[in-house]
């Protein structure tokens, strides 16, 4: 499914306060969370609404995604970074939700599992795709070929030999870090730092699996199947969940499909509109008539009156691209081209000049 807009999944306008963003998020809020609706539809748009308030109600991020939309976030922040720093632990207290939530990491453990933050997610992937309008008007499924890292199926991403088990590092104590300490002038100086031995893991593979050398992961090309829904527009991104590089100790990433359109010869695209010229004979112009027009699903008739003049444009209702959010379609615009012949028989200047004469009777 393509990634909706943010500022749609609240239901607010893109010049929203802060307040309002946190007004709108509260609502839904207390109509989608897992404690008051407890399907599987309502947690993954509560899910969905909370990772729309948490890039909103921060401004840098808010301005990272007005700027370059989901691509804004997508490639600047990992998935846990989008939610670090959002206030959900006041605002699940207001609302009576007394899980003693303290900021993202309660809100991570609540909602995905105990230790959930301190995962590795794997990379998100994008990858390019051109299609003819045809195929965005129509719809269309097709396949790419994407090189990944996947989680290794023999040692099922220990990356310990089947039958071993990572052991707990000595060097840390199984924490990842290593913590040291020294007194100075002006009090007692701690430092932090990932463990050199086991580089933050907590663990140590000493037989490590044959197939992936110890790395849990191994790199694979997987053809993926992508459907290009109808009525999508150029720089559509379509995320696939799951479908990026595996994660050492996590979940997978996404895969971004970015979808680009290729130049069409008849039809100009606007969003849900098209353009097209449409080239008749004077005598089609002066005298009016039914013109047929060339459409993305076939033909329609276009009806012209008398004294139409080159460049003049109409409107076919319905017979544009088919809209992305809602029912229907937008319109075909049709621009007319009068042609003027460049060579003339000896008959046909005849014919004009006495039509020229009788048209200067009548004015």
């Amino acid at each position: 499914m393509t990634k909706r807009d943010y500022y749609e999944i609240l239901g607010v306008s893109r010049d929203a306060t802060k307040e309002e963003i946190k007004r709108a998020y509260r609502k839904l809020a207390l109509k989608y969370h897992p404690d008051r609706n407890p399907s599987k539809e309502a947690e993954e748009k509560f899910k969905e609404i909370s990772e729309a308030y948490a890039v909103l109600s921060d401004d840098e991020k808010r301005r990272q995604y007005d700027m370059f939309g989901h691509e804004g976030i997508d490639q600047r922040y990992s998935y846990e970074d989008i939610f670090r720093g959002a206030d959900f632990g006041e605002i699940f207290r207001d609302l009576g939700f007394n899980f003693g939530f303290g900021g993202f990491e309660d809100f991570f453990e609540h909602f995905f599992g105990r230790g959930y933050s301190r995962r590795k997610r794997g990379a998100d992937l994008r990858y390019d795709v051109e299609i003819s309008l045809e195929d965005a008007y129509h719809g269309k499924s097709i396949e790419v070929r994407i090189p990944r890292t996947e989680r290794c199926e023999v040692c099922n991403g220990t990356g310990a030999k089947p039958g071993t088990q990572p052991v707990r590092c000595s060097e840390c104590g199984g924490t990842g870090q290593i913590q040291r300490s020294r007194r100075t002038a002006f009090g007692i100086f701690t430092q932090i730092t990932v463990c050199p031995r086991c580089n933050g893991k907590g663990t140590i593979i000493k037989t490590p699996c044959p197939e992936c050398g110890g790395r849990g992961v191994v790199q694979k090309t997987r053809t993926i199947e992508v459907k290009i829904p109808k009525g999508i527009d150029e720089g559509a991104h379509l995320r696939l969940a799951g479908q990026g590089e595996a994660g050492e100790d996590g979940e997978a990433g996404d895969l971004y499909i970015v979808v680009h359109m290729k130049p069409h010869e008849k039809f100009k695209r606007d969003g849900e509109n098209l353009y097209t010229e449409k080239r008749i004979t004077f005598p089609e112009a002066a005298l009016g008539g039914n013109l047929i027009i060339e459409t993305l699903d076939g033909t329609t008739t276009l009806k012209i009156p008398p004294g139409t003049e080159s460049g003049d444009v109409f409107k076919i209702k319905g017979k544009g691209m088919p809209k992305m959010r809602g029912f229907g379609y937008g319109d075909l615009y049709v621009k007319i081209q009068v042609e003027t012949p460049k060579k003339l028989s000896r008959k046909a200047k005849r014919l004009i000049e006495e039509l020229s004469k009788e048209i200067s009777k009548t004015e």
